[in-house]
């Protein structure tokens, strides 16, 4: 059977030579970085030079780079830390952001003194910056947390455009760079943000890992308390393979950017030609010329009834796809993201998030409409 995966904001497939690099690693350079002998040097050379790889990458400081377990925790530890060491007393977030955020948030608010504002999403899933204003025009020490690129339907927020607003009011910027890092250029040292977390098993890295970025000048405590690790922010003994694995990932995601973003590009605008040729009627949830070019999130004009059997007729097919982010595909109820922005007429059929990367061809394009053809 042929196999066809659709599925990559979910997860990507990792990159030959990343293995190949870890596996190195993982026989060769097994001290543990806090030895002082020369097998633990060695190991804590490969973490620095995966480190200043990565900052380089993104135009910043190697010391303002922190390894961490994956974004999630990233996530915590960031939102966590602004409101007790930074005194953060209000966040402002939407209702489309990613649940490593909203349930976050949500607990923190019922823990702590802290007020929580929602800004409004427009029709088209972007964020209503004239609200994000209005907002950020009340006094309070604020933290700002909105995803750079929606993990579900694709939209793009203008990181420059809102850190400079977040700037003008003083308040803290953090950003959910998951779905962006290592497919788009993010020079750090021309966009002002605070706080950006990262996930190395989106850009064709191994699980397990991901780190955050923290400006220069923001002081914070310990998550997890032990060693000395990470600046002492991140107790616990290094994943070695896995660290210098991302940095490989991510230096050689962004020597192939270029071509790999034309080339998926090309992808996703032969997948909306053919849907639109096939399935008269067909919508996108996210207008398709401006959402990020690996994340298409079609809305089919399927009955009701179809769309509780449509993922499982196309995973018989060996097709991977997702209703919407990989935390709740298996679900029955809607996507959070899709109902912020759908009717509730709408939000019963059958919506697919397709997400590319560079292993995807046009073949596997047309085995998708063969198979939705069929349903």
């Amino acid at each position: 059977m042929k196999k066809v995966y659709l599925d990559n904001a979910s997860t990507t497939q990792i990159r030959t030579e990343v293995v190949a690099e870890m596996a190195k690693v993982l026989a060769e350079d097994f001290g543990n970085p806090s030895s002082t002998h020369a097998f633990g040097r060695n190991s804590k050379n490969l973490i620095e030079l995966s480190r200043k790889s990565i900052a380089k990458s993104l135009n910043c400081s190697a010391q303002e780079i922190i390894f961490t377990s994956c974004a999630t925790e990233a996530n915590n530890f960031i939102i966590k830390s602004c409101i007790k060491d930074l005194k953060v007393t209000r966040i402002i977030t939407s209702k489309i952001e990613h649940h490593a955020v909203l349930h976050t948030v949500q607990i923190l608010q019922s823990q702590n003194p802290v007020t929580v504002e929602y800004v409004n999403v427009l029709p088209s899933g972007e964020i209503d910056i004239v609200h994000l204003t209005d907002l950020l025009s009340v006094e309070g020490k604020t933290l700002v947390s909105l995803m750079h690129v929606n993990n579900e339907i694709g939209t793009v927020l203008s990181l420059e455009r809102i850190a400079k607003i977040c700037k003008q009011y003083n308040a803290y910027f953090h950003t959910d760079t998951v779905q962006s890092i290592g497919k788009t250029a993010l020079d750090l040292q021309v966009l002002p943000v605070d706080f950006l977390v990262a996930s190395a098993h989106k850009f064709h890295g191994p699980k397990g890992i991901g780190f955050a970025f923290i400006r220069k000048g923001l002081v914070l405590t310990p998550l997890l308390l032990g060693g000395d690790q990470e600046k002492g922010l991140r107790a616990g003994t290094e994943s070695v393979h896995n660290i210098a694995g991302m940095a490989k990932a991510l230096e050689l995601s962004y020597t192939h950017l270029t071509e790999e973003e034309k080339y998926i590009s090309g992808l996703k605008e032969y997948t909306v030609s053919q849907l639109k040729t096939h399935f008269p009627g067909v919508r996108f949830n996210g207008d398709p010329a401006t959402t990020f070019y690996n994340i298409l999130n079609v809305l089919l004009p399927f009955p009701e009834e179809k769309t509780a059997m449509i993922l499982f007729h196309l995973d018989m097919k060996g097709i991977a796809v997702s209703r919407g982010s990989a935390c709740q595909s298996g679900s029955v109820k809607p996507s959070h993201v899709l109902a912020e922005i759908l009717a509730d007429e709408d939000l019963k059929k059958p919506s697919l998030r397709i997400s590319y990367s560079h292993y995807n061809t046009l073949e596997d394009i047309d085995y998708l409409i063969e198979n939705l053809k069929l349903i």
